[in-house]
């Protein structure tokens, strides 16, 4: 395979993973995303390191009379027997993805197993990215009813590369749909997809959701339709009322879409915090993966 990406270089798709059923799907989309720019791929497992302190012993009552340094010693023992325990059973599930994506097409995968956090992770190898691909949820799907995982949201905001978050059971997608407001992420939304190897070939479909008052609305999404099709793909636009999360989930029904893309988290943590975030309640109601663009 061609690693060498025009202008791109030589940057990698990256798949975040953890050993969570999810583990196998963003895989499978990151060999898809890595053949279609023929970019290289890294399978990354990040141990958090609080996650490995929880799953060790309790020693909230072995504390007692000139223990503390017996105490400490073993704190400090059982942690490096979880940490080389978590590295021997992460290498073997990241050797068990190698072999899932070299089924897939891709020849060399590289694999990376780090300690910390995934956010600070991630950010020092921007530089070398092009696309990050994680799932929607992760290990704690089996134990919280959360929609989305606690990382999604804070590896968007720190990142600004595209990142591909991943449903159950990926397939490459026939049809893709974006979620286009006009707006500076959604522009760049378009212009990614007109430009990139990864959707060539694939027909887009465009929505503005509640834009019917708004003169120019149909003069933005003429536009936009007019970038894509520029770029060699086949494009539907429509305008539709009613609130964003139920009218882009029915036209992604409708429509048959098996990819949304938009842009994701414009406004500040704190303004989410007391408004709620679009994003957010756009990738509970989507049932489908979902390129996020910041």
């Amino acid at each position: 395979m061609n690693t060498k990406t025009n202008k791109f270089g030589d940057l990698k798709v990256l798949a975040c993973v953890d050993q969570s059923p999810y583990a196998d799907h963003v895989t499978d989309a990151a060999a898809w995303a890595a053949s279609r720019m023929q970019a290289p791929l890294e399978l990354l497992h990040v141990i958090d390191r609080e996650s490995v302190a929880a799953r060790g012993d309790d020693h909230s009552g072995a504390i007692g009379i000139n223990s503390q340094e017996t105490l400490l010693g073993k704190l400090v023992e059982d942690d490096a027997i979880e940490a080389k325990a978590a590295r021997e059973q992460g290498r073997g599930f990241l050797n068990r993805l190698r072999d899932r994506a070299q089924t897939a097409g891709i020849p060399t995968p590289d694999m990376r197993q780090r300690h910390g956090s995934l956010v600070e992770t991630l950010t020092e190898q921007q530089a070398d990215v092009r696309l990050v691909v994680m799932g929607r949820r992760g290990e704690s799907a089996q134990t919280t009813s959360r929609a989305l995982g606690r990382h999604v949201e804070q590896v968007v905001r720190a990142m600004q590369r595209p990142i591909l978050t991943v449903t159950d059971n990926f397939s490459p997608p026939k049809r893709v749909l974006i979620a286009f407001d006009g707006g500076s992420a959604s522009r760049n939304a378009v212009e990614m997809v007109a430009s990139s190897p990864l959707f060539k070939g694939i027909p887009c479909h465009l929505i503005m959701v509640g834009k019917d008052g708004v003169r120019d609305a149909s003069k933005q999404l003429d536009a936009a339709q007019s970038i894509l099709a520029a770029g060699g793909m086949g494009t539907n636009s429509f305008q539709v009322k009613g609130d964003p999360e139920s009218a882009i989930a029915r036209a992604i029904q409708e429509q048959h879409i098996d990819m949304l893309i938009m842009g994701a988290y414009t406004h500040s943590p704190i303004r989410n915090l007391f408004m709620g975030s679009r994003t957010t309640e756009l990738l509970r109601s989507a049932r489908v993966p979902t390129l996020l663009l910041r």
